[in-house]
């Protein structure tokens, strides 16, 4: 009857051409425009709604702000990569503290604020659970044993650790290699401390770290812009006191058995961990009490 009397326009639906009544409303899309556009430009749709949410009590789905702001032609829509090339994932370990994996990762954590500096973290395999992270200048033995102690100190000791064949690490050159008594500082400390260690063959082999440097390279470094942090020292307080557990909270998952496999250190292992974590060079102590060391002579005195 519509067609009749209207002709081909009368099958049009109704409702074409008019706004939603789920729209939000347009001081609420401005709103959200002006906060992105100001302070989460670079951030993800996901991140985006969590800090809108936290910040500005504005608690809408990352598509939904994803929408406005494509509309608003603050954002592109994001275009569908390339799958990669599926692998075989290997089964969580059952228990936390069965494998730590380790890593080092440089970066500008700070962008402009400050140079490229190096993020050390260890996430459990069982959980996802960030145990440690520290930054450093550099992913030498010293700041390694620094993260070690502070971790040990904290959690005990893991049954194995999981890492990659940096010099700090492991010894690369063939003729090292193949002699099974030449080891790192690192090694020789962890066997002092009874602590396994693996290194892996690729970086996908330690994926889980992998992964989590991918997170932190994209959440940490805006979260440090938020809070204007551009130093180590105020960083290190900034990652212990608020971020990692936050991130904890929000990305760790059940392990199979609630056991803890970390052990404690022994009486003599904590009385003398400084003294395991460090460089340890062997010398031999002359008739008078002397011992020479990178060129010069130190005198032993009672």
């Amino acid at each position: 009857a519509k067609a009749r009397k209207n002709g081909l326009s009368a099958l049009l639906h109704g409702n074409r051409g008019k706004l939603s009544p789920n729209r939000l409303p347009d001081s609420e899309r401005k709103r959200i425009v002006a906060l992105v556009s100001e302070k989460y430009l670079d951030f993800t749709p996901t991140f985006a709604a969590e800090k809108l949410c936290e910040m500005h009590n504005i608690t809408h789905d990352p598509k939904t702000i994803q929408t406005v702001l494509v509309e608003a032609h603050v954002w592109t829509k994001k275009v569908q990569r390339k799958k990669e090339q599926h692998r075989t994932w290997r089964e969580r370990k059952p228990a936390k503290g069965d494998l730590v994996q380790f890593d080092g990762s440089y970066e500008h954590w700070f962008e402009e604020r400050s140079g490229e500096t190096c993020l050390l973290a260890a996430i459990d395999d069982a959980t996802g659970h960030i145990v440690h992270a520290m930054f450093d200048y550099d992913e030498g033995l010293k700041p390694v044993c620094s993260f070690w102690e502070a971790y040990l100190i904290k959690n005990g000791k893991p049954l194995t650790i999981y890492l990659d064949k940096f010099s700090t690490y492991r010894m690369n050159l063939p003729t090292a290699r193949e002699n099974a008594d030449t080891r790192t500082q690192f090694e020789r400390a962890m066997q002092e401390l009874r602590i396994d260690v693996i290194h892996a063959n690729s970086p996908q082999a330690k994926g889980r770290v992998e992964r989590l440097f991918q997170t932190l390279q994209d959440r940490l470094i805006k979260e440090l812009r938020l809070h204007n942090i551009a130093d180590i020292v105020t960083a290190n307080q900034f990652l212990i006191k608020k971020f990692i557990p936050a991130f904890n909270v929000k990305f760790v998952v059940e392990p199979k058995t609630k056991n803890n496999h970390h052990r404690p250190l022994s009486q003599r292992e904590s009385i003398n961990l400084s003294s395991i974590l460090c460089r340890q060079e062997e010398r031999t102590v002359r008739n008078d009490f002397t011992i020479s060391y990178a060129t010069r002579w130190y005198q032993l005195v009672a």
